[in-house]
C-alpha cells in the first residue's frame, strides 16, 4: 500500500526582524553614505601610502640632490601628497563629529521628536531592547568602519617618515587623531550622547547641536590630559649645548634648568632653551640660578600607542558613563 508524501517546506533563509531590521531599514540612507565613507576613505589612504608616497619621496630626493638654486624636480607630486594628506586625515579626524549629528538628528531625535519611538514602546518592542538595539549595531559599524581607516592612515603617514621633508610630525593634532583609535571612542560617545540628548530634549534639532558640542568638548578635554596620562622621559644637555638630545620628533610637556643641586627649574623664559642661551641677560640670570644645564620632559615616538590608549580609554569611559545615563532617562520617562 502506498502513502502520500508530503513535500518538505523549503527553508528560510534567516532574516533580520523586529528593532534590527527597523533600525537597518529607516536608516538605510545613512548606511550607505558611511559605507562610502569608508571604502572612499579606504581607497585614499592606501593612495597616498602607496604611489603619492612615492612620487613625494622621489621629487624630495631630486630636490635635495641638486646643487643649483633652482632645480627641476617634480612639485606637483610633493603639493598633491601634502593635500591629499590633509584630506584623508581630515575624514578621520572629523568623521565623530558627522556620527554626532546623524545620532543626535536623525537616529535618535527625529524617532522621539515624531512619535515613532514612543509607538515602538507601546506596540512591538520594550524601550530597554529599543535603545540597546539602536546603541549596539551602529557602535558595530563604527568600529569595523572607523578603526581600519585610522590604521590605514597610520600606515600611510609611517610609510612617508624620513622620505618627505614636509611630512607632519606625530604631534600635529590632526595627524595625531586621525592615526589610532582616538576618532573610534569620540565617535562611540558621540553615538551614546546622541541618546542622551534626544530624550532629555526630545526635538531633533537641538540635540543634534548639543550632540556636536558635547563630542567636540570631550575629544577636547582629552586631547588636553593626554600628555598627562602616560609618564613623560627625561632629557638633559649642558649648558654649551646647541640643543637637548631626544627631542626634535618628541612632544615636550615641560622645559627648564637643572641648578648645581639637581634640581629641575621649570619656566618659559627663552633663556631656559639652549637656543637663546646667548641672549642679551642669560649669562647673568643663569649664574643667579646656579644652572649646570637644560632639561625637557617629553614623550618620545615610542610613547605614541600608549597615549592613543590611555586617551581613547577616558573617552570611552565618559562613553560608558553617558550609555547608563541614557538608560536610566529612558527609564525615567517610560515610566
Amino acid at each position: 500500500m502506498s502513502t502520500l508524501s508530503v513535500p518538505a517546506a523549503p527553508a528560510r533563509s534567516p532574516r533580520l526582524s523586529g528593532p534590527t531590521w527597523l533600525v537597518l531599514r529607516l536608516h538605510r540612507p545613512a548606511l550607505l553614505v558611511w559605507a562610502l565613507v569608508v571604502v572612499g576613505g579606504a581607497a585614499l589612504t592606501l593612495w597616498l601610502g602607496g604611489p603619492l608616497t612615492d612620487a613625494s619621496a622621489e621629487a624630495w630626493r631630486q630636490y635635495n640632490a641638486c646643487p643649483q638654486p633652482a632645480c627641476s624636480y617634480d612639485q606637483n607630486a610633493v603639493t598633491t601628497y601634502k593635500s591629499v594628506a590633509l584630506y584623508a586625515a581630515f575624514v578621520v579626524a572629523l568623521a565623530p563629529l558627522a556620527v554626532a549629528a546623524w545620532a543626535g538628528g536623525a537616529l535618535f531625535g527625529r524617532e522621539v521628536e515624531d512619535g515613532t519611538a514612543q509607538l515602538a514602546w507601546t506596540q512591538s518592542v520594550s524601550p530597554a531592547r529599543w535603545l540597546a538595539v539602536k546603541l549596539a549595531w551602529p557602535a558595530a559599524l563604527i568600529v569595523v568602519g572607523l578603526t581600519p581607516l585610522a590604521l590605514l592612515y597610520h600606515r600611510a603617514w609611517s610609510a612617508g617618515q624620513g622620505r618627505i621633508d614636509t611630512i607632519k610630525p606625530w604631534t600635529d593634532v590632526l595627524t595625531y587623531t586621525a592615526s589610532g583609535p582616538v576618532p573610534v571612542a569620540v565617535a562611540l560617545f558621540a553615538l551614546a550622547f546622541g541618546a542622551v540628548a534626544a530624550l532629555r530634549l526630545g526635538r531633533a534639532l537641538p540635540a543634534l547641536g548639543v550632540t556636536g558640542a558635547a563630542s567636540f568638548g570631550v575629544w577636547s578635554i582629552a586631547e588636553a590630559l593626554r600628555v598627562r596620562l602616560w609618564p613623560t622621559v627625561t632629557r638633559v644637555a649642558g649648558l654649551r649645548s646647541e640643543s637637548i638630545p631626544g627631542t626634535s620628533r618628541a612632544e615636550t610637556v615641560e622645559r627648564g634648568i637643572v641648578t648645581s643641586g639637581g634640581t629641575h627649574v621649570a619656566g618659559d623664559s627663552s633663556c631656559f632653551i639652549p637656543d637663546y642661551k646667548d641672549a642679551p641677560g642669560c649669562a647673568t640670570k643663569l649664574e643667579q640660578l646656579h644652572a649646570t644645564g637644560y632639561y625637557a620632559d617629553v614623550h618620545p615616538y615610542s610613547h605614541f600607542w600608549p597615549l592613543q590608549l590611555m586617551e581613547s580609554g577616558v573617552v570611552l569611559a565618559f562613553a560608558a558613563v553617558t550609555a547608563f545615563v541614557a538608560f536610566r532617562l529612558l527609564r525615567r520617562r517610560t515610566a
